[in-house]
């Protein structure tokens, strides 16, 4: 799901291709996305794009008249721009749809149009069409903005109720933005483990996570920027190269070259380094717990010996 860095390089694009331009043009390709009855989406044509800003995992496109497409594209949904009117922003070529990426709704603009696709079986990409910041407010979980606030504010956020680090950080009630990829960077800066709870962190830890989570969040925000040189995002993923241990399973740490380990439920998984953020002991996985039982290593050591052992 495109998190923070992510929803922001999408924001920074659509600025200048849509802010102050009217909204000439509505389709709705696939009626389940939009979530909403009134005001309709047409009640926007004629219309400029005011501003296009972020909230939580969304992106909003404010119009005059305080009416506000709110786009959710959970996990799968992605935008396309294609510019049609004259630009002196460099336009990246974009591939053609697959088969899979059906697009959902498009908007056609003076400058170009831009689309809601969404790679998968499971449709969940929402728009929801508001009027008035009440009802914008309503879109918005209620966590802290991360870049934007204070450590003391941080913490007060974290230590609210008692839960792991790692779902604390990826709960929208808690912070803004955050989700499984950018939670196991953070984490990972930080030195930190993802099981340890909040209510047991002392000043230090507290300290490492307010700091990794501020330099991690605006780090990738900008490098994603940077990287687009002005054109349009075309690929917008949650595995990144330059990321430490996110998707980096059995890969070798940046920091202490041991293999990432990982833990895995439902249809996530957490990526971790043992030696780094929790002393060099492996965190019980599920899966594998049940598949070993009784053998279920507890350190790095005792991993290497076990698969020493099964390939003997």
């Amino acid at each position: 799901m495109p998190e923070l860095p992510d929803i922001e390089s999408y924001c920074h694009a659509l600025r200048p291709r849509v802010v102050d331009q009217p909204l000439t043009a509505f389709e709705l390709v696939s009626p389940f996305v939009l979530r909403t009855v009134s005001p309709a989406p047409a009640s926007a044509l004629g219309s400029h794009v005011r501003a296009v800003r972020r909230l939580g995992k969304r992106v909003v496109l404010s119009f005059e008249g305080d009416v506000h497409f709110v786009v959710h594209l959970m996990i799968a949904g992605r935008f396309r721009f294609e510019s049609t009117g004259p630009s002196q922003k460099p336009q990246r070529p974009q591939k053609p749809l697959s088969a899979r990426a059906g697009a959902l709704f498009r908007m056609t603009f003076p400058t170009g149009r831009l689309t809601l696709t969404e790679v998968s079986k499971k449709k969940r990409a929402k728009l929801h069409v508001v009027a008035g910041e009440a009802a914008l407010a309503e879109h918005d979980p209620g966590g802290v903005e991360p870049l934007e606030v204070d450590a003391a504010t941080f913490r007060a956020a974290l230590v609210a109720e008692n839960h792991t680090i790692k779902r604390a950080l990826t709960d929208p009630r808690v912070l803004s933005g955050i989700g499984n990829a950018y939670s196991d960077e953070i984490l990972h800066r930080a030195q930190l483990s993802p099981v340890r709870w909040t209510s047991r962190l002392t000043d230090d830890q507290h300290a490492r996570l307010y700091v990794a989570t501020q330099t991690v969040l605006s780090e990738f925000r900008d490098r994603m920027i940077t990287e687009l040189a002005g054109a349009f995002p075309d690929k917008v993923t949650a595995f990144r190269p330059d990321m430490a241990v996110h998707g980096k399973y059995g890969q070798p740490c940046p920091v202490c070259a041991e293999p990432v380990q990982r833990i895995r439920y439902a249809d996530n998984e957490t990526n971790y380094c043992a030696r780094c953020q929790n002393d060099g002991v492996l965190l019980a996985d599920r899966s594998l717990s049940r598949l070993l039982k009784g053998d279920w290593p507890k350190t790095l050591e005792g991993l290497e010996e076990l698969k020493r052992a099964r390939k003997a």
